[in-house]
């Protein structure tokens, strides 16, 4: 088993990994690579630990640089998308868009985040991005907007059906980590087919990008859900109600994986709301999925070594500790626990989404899939058990979906997101005509 499986996170799905200290690596990568890009590599080669200050000199760094810039023309934009841990260094993925071309670059930091290895990544055949069959073009149209807060502007997309009145609008919600507004998960973008399904069908949707993503340096500082997801969640719902042709009475609210545990809170904020979906929705604390995320890459590994099980162990001693409920004299707001700080989790586990559920008036549709290896059937069955039977409560399993709603053969790993699978018609179906039963 490798050891980049230990402490995964797996709700925090998306290629970049959401914490304080990676937050603070992708910045210096991408500050690093404007600097090259304004040809400023006195002050780029200061980024360098001293051992590769030998190694790749100013005068090299210039070269290298100019050569590249000779293949592929223009440097135009450069992004930090992905981080891995490597033993002791982290290995930042830096996508470069040039003029002829695009070229990716791997990025070497030690613990004190200098530069210790600069390479360019092997091209890689990323599959493309497939439209979903349900999908209609001819029946919908789409509206780009942003969506804003005090200090914020997001850039969102609002999705409305053709020919028809008094439609329903249903709200995104991401789940977990920095999120583009199609809440992009390698070759897949399941609120764009959902927002593509459901308009064909005569429902509404916004989606918007998270804040986590555009506002990236607002999040060193401690933080709980309130910015990372209900202060933006509220202001579309708003937003929701000004769309022309919609029913203000019928938004609804469609949370995936954090997004759905978030749900049943943001319907008590925001009484308009006449429903919420809770999709792949943890019932439980993060804490004991990320255990059983573990326990589950442990057991695919098929690596029963002594030493492999000493690493799981020691990995679930480090993740037990972001059980906290309350701060203390020794654990600080900012105190960072599996790259959250300490404040985060005390909130998120005073939190208790399953009882708060039970108090809601709205309409509740949750739905899990079998494939899921991030949220599993038994935080399916705590809501079944909890709510199954209330009258607004539907509440459906579909045996052969994965975290991204869409139909695999077996749980698998992260490697399915590689693979362009659209949400499952199926599901699409169902939401629709739950959202718009009467």
């Amino acid at each position: 088993m490798k050891k980049s499986i230990l402490f995964l996170v797996a709700l925090f799905f998306t290629t970049t990994a959401f914490s304080q200290n990676v937050i603070q690596l992708f910045n210096s990568a991408n500050d690093f690579f404007k600097l090259l890009q304004e040809e400023k590599f006195t002050e780029a080669h200061v980024y360098f630990d001293a051992n590769l200050k030998t190694k790749l000199t100013e005068e090299s760094l210039k070269k290298l640089w100019t050569d590249i810039g000779t293949k592929l023309g223009k440097a135009e934009s450069f992004d930090a998308i992905q981080s891995k841990a490597q033993g002791e260094f982290f290995a930042v993925t830096v996508e470069g868009k040039f003029a002829n071309g695009d070229q990716n670059f791997l990025l070497g930091f030690n613990k004190e985040q200098k530069i210790v290895g600069l390479f360019l990544a092997p091209a890689k055949s990323a599959a493309a991005y497939v439209k979903p069959i349900y999908a209609d073009t001819n029946l919908y149209k789409e509206k780009s907007v942003y969506l804003t807060t005090p200090g914020h502007q997001l850039a969102a997309i609002i999705t409305t059906p053709k020919n028809i009145k008094n439609f329903p609008v249903v709200v995104f919600v991401h789940g977990s980590g920095p999120s583009d507004m199609d809440e992009t998960v390698g070759s897949n973008k399941p609120f764009k087919d959902l927002a593509a399904g459901f308009a064909s069908k005569g429902i509404a949707s916004i989606r918007y990008v998270k804040r986590t993503l555009i506002y990236a340096n607002e999040f060193n500082k401690p933080f709980t859900v309130k910015e990372e997801v209900l202060d933006d969640a509220t202001a579309a719902i708003a937003l929701a109600k000004t769309v022309e042709g919609a029913n203000p009475k019928a938004i609804y609210v469609f949370g995936h994986s954090l997004g759905g545990m978030l749900a049943p809170k943001i319907a008590t904020t925001s009484a308009e709301i006449a429903g919420v979906v809770l999709a792949a929705a943890p019932a439980r604390r993060f804490t004991d999925l990320i255990i059983e995320q573990n326990n589950y890459m442990f057991n695919l590994s098929k690596d029963t070594t002594a030493a492999n099980k000493k690493q799981l162990a020691d990995a679930i001693l480090e993740i037990n500790k972001s059980k906290i409920s309350q701060l203390g004299t020794t654990v600080k707001p900012d105190s960072i626990i599996l790259g959250l700080p300490a404040k985060y989790w005390v909130d998120i586990n005073n939190y208790n989404q399953v009882a708060v559920a039970k108090t809601l008036k709205q309409r509740i549709y949750v739905l899990q899939g079998g494939n899921d290896f991030q949220v599993s059937k038994s935080d399916f069955d705590l809501w079944n058990t909890a709510i199954g039977k209330k009258k607004n409560v539907t509440v459906k399993y579909y045996p052969e979906l994965n975290h991204l709603l869409s139909i695999q053969t077996e749980k698998g790993t992260t490697a399915q997101y590689q693979i362009p699978v659209s949400v499952s018609e199926t599901l699409v179906n169902d939401v629709a005509t739950w959202i718009k039963a009467k």
